[in-house]
């Protein structure tokens, strides 16, 4: 297919400007349809956006015979149910960060697809950044030597944000976990795309202000399969913002920002500070990428058995109950 057509459910805030416009301004790729729970919601978003057609029930736009792959843009208590829905009607599908709640059901979520013959995406849009793509290269081409030990310190402060009840990031039912849940599982499938796999993992977590059921502060250690080890701290009860990640090699060091967008840093023989800005829709690459894939003209970094990694990793330091019963589905 020259032009992939995807529909999209849920319409909520990261797909006004970081995904949705990505889906119908990328070359090949067109934003059909959109789902919402909300009729005036929807039909805002659909004429605000120029989308032809707009749902309130996800199945009906799942079975629209212009759609050929669904975007499940929902958090991720529903990623589960409606991305089976999307492979039993034989479609494509990417769905939002983190995959799912648990590794129980990304694997279900996964092994379904892949029987279907289907494609399963996660928008693990990192992957696909020309910044990373940079610090990926400077790590393959031996700039820093052998990776020895990566460590990650991501902090914010308390906000009003935190407990308010439309906030789902802090509701363990809904996300997950907390903040750890839905923003590390970014920079762990993303040091996993540069150092290669995460093989052990160990943490602890804490409810320091306890504001919310979820953790407010996690730590945790890992070893990837190549020896090099890693550390990590989040903080979301911190006195500021911080988002610092160091690569320390056998010859120099690399540094960066999962999150902010800030020059990228090589201290080896040659130093090199880098400037690589992010599109203004980021998940632009993720979408060029992710219709290069299903055309079959190129392989796309960011899919569902490379996320499942990911969730096993936070299993671990979570402590959740990774199981799903297949039998229920």
């Amino acid at each position: 297919m020259s032009t992939v057509r995807w529909g999209m459910i849920g319409c909520g805030s990261v797909t006004e400007l970081k995904s949705g416009p990505a889906f119908y301004k990328a070359p090949g790729s067109a934003l059909v349809a959109v789902m919402g729970r909300r009729v005036e919601a929807v039909r805002d978003y659909a004429a605000r956006h120029g989308i032809a057609r707009y749902y309130t029930d996800a199945q009906a736009l799942i079975n629209d015979p212009e759609v050929d792959a669904v975007y499940i843009a929902t958090p991720p208590d529903s990623h589960l149910e409606y991305s089976l829905m999307v492979a039993a009607a034989g479609k494509h599908c990417c769905v939002e960060k983190p995959m799912s709640l648990n590794a129980g059901q990304s694997a279900l979520m996964q092994r379904t697809f892949e029987r279907a013959g289907l494609h399963l995406f996660v928008s693990y849009y990192r992957r696909s950044l020309p910044r990373f793509q940079q610090v990926r290269d400077w790590l393959q081409t031996g700039r820093i030597g052998e990776l020895r030990h990566l460590t990650w310190t991501l902090c914010k402060p308390a906000a009003a944000a935190d407990t308010n009840p439309a906030n789902w990031r802090t509701d363990p039912a809904i996300a997950g976990g907390g903040y750890f849940a839905d923003l590390a599982s970014h920079g762990f499938d993303l040091f996993q795309y540069l150092a290669g796999d995460i093989v052990d993992v160990a943490g602890f977590t804490a409810r320091q202000a306890g504001r919310y059921a979820a953790e407010d502060a996690v730590t945790a250690s890992w070893r990837f399969a190549s020896g090099a080890l890693g550390m990590g701290a989040w903080n979301f009860v911190a006195d500021r913002r911080e988002d610092r990640v160091e690569l320390i090699g056998s010859h120099g060091r690399i540094c960066f920002s999962v999150f902010e967008d800030q020059p990228i840093r090589l201290e080896a023989q040659a130093h090199e500070v880098l400037t690589v800005p992010c599109h203004a829709h980021i998940q632009w690459h993720h979408v060029l990428g992710m219709n290069a894939h299903i055309r079959g003209e190129a392989q796309h970094p960011s899919l569902a058995i490379e996320a499942l990694k990911t969730d096993q990793i936070l299993d671990r330091v979570l402590q959740r109950n990774p199981v799903h019963p297949e039998s229920s589905h």
